[in-house]
């Protein structure tokens, strides 16, 4: 899912769009050892779509909870008592591979464009974060069209390249570069 934080909203069918208009946000940084604040022309929070959310897995737990407790009892009535464990570690299985599920689902990208540069962070599913960034006056944004499934958002500039948002859908992805490329257009035209 794509959340972008900028002043144009657009939405993709079936699929829920956010919008935070942007106003005056800033960026503080740290440049040899001063610190200035820049005004952010583009921000994106790109994050993995999750179908079920946490009041839906409980749900569906419960239930599988449910029908292998009924599938335990009429085996252990049935005197296939051992069987009982095994179902309980069905259910425990299916737990433990839904948490692995929602886990790798807390990565994330962060995409901030200011008039001097673009940063990408990825942070992956164990929170450790990788910093890219990249002049928008060189940047080139590359994606196939029409964009398939395996089609890549590229983000390329003086032999350095970044893919991002290998996670969306073909179409958030399609969407995705199209409003960076507007954004990054916008920022290579107005004056300083």
């Amino acid at each position: 899912m794509a959340v972008y934080r900028h002043g144009a909203a657009f939405a993709i069918p079936g699929r829920a769009a956010y919008l935070c208009p942007m106003a005056e946000r800033t960026l503080r940084t740290n440049e040899s050892g001063n610190l200035r604040e820049e005004r952010l022309l583009f921000d994106a929070l790109l994050t993995p779509h999750r179908s079920l959310g946490p009041r839906g897995f409980m749900i569906f737990m419960a239930a599988i909870a449910a029908v292998s407790f009924t599938a335990g009892v009429v085996f252990f009535i049935a005197g296939a008592w051992p069987i009982v464990g095994f179902l309980g570690l069905d259910v425990l299985l299916i737990y433990l591979l839904f948490r692995a599920n929602y886990r790798h689902g807390r990565r994330h990208e962060i995409l901030e464009l200011t008039r001097a540069r673009l940063t990408v962070r990825k942070v992956n599913h164990y929170g450790e974060e990788r910093s890219f960034e990249f002049q928008p006056y060189w940047l080139r944004v590359k994606i196939d069209d029409p964009v398939r499934h395996e089609s890549q958002l590229v983000l390329e500039s003086h032999g350095r390249r970044v893919v991002v948002g290998s996670f969306l859908a073909p179409a958030e992805r399609g969407d995705l570069a199209k409003a960076l490329e507007k954004a990054l257009s916008e920022t290579r035209e107005s004056p300083a």
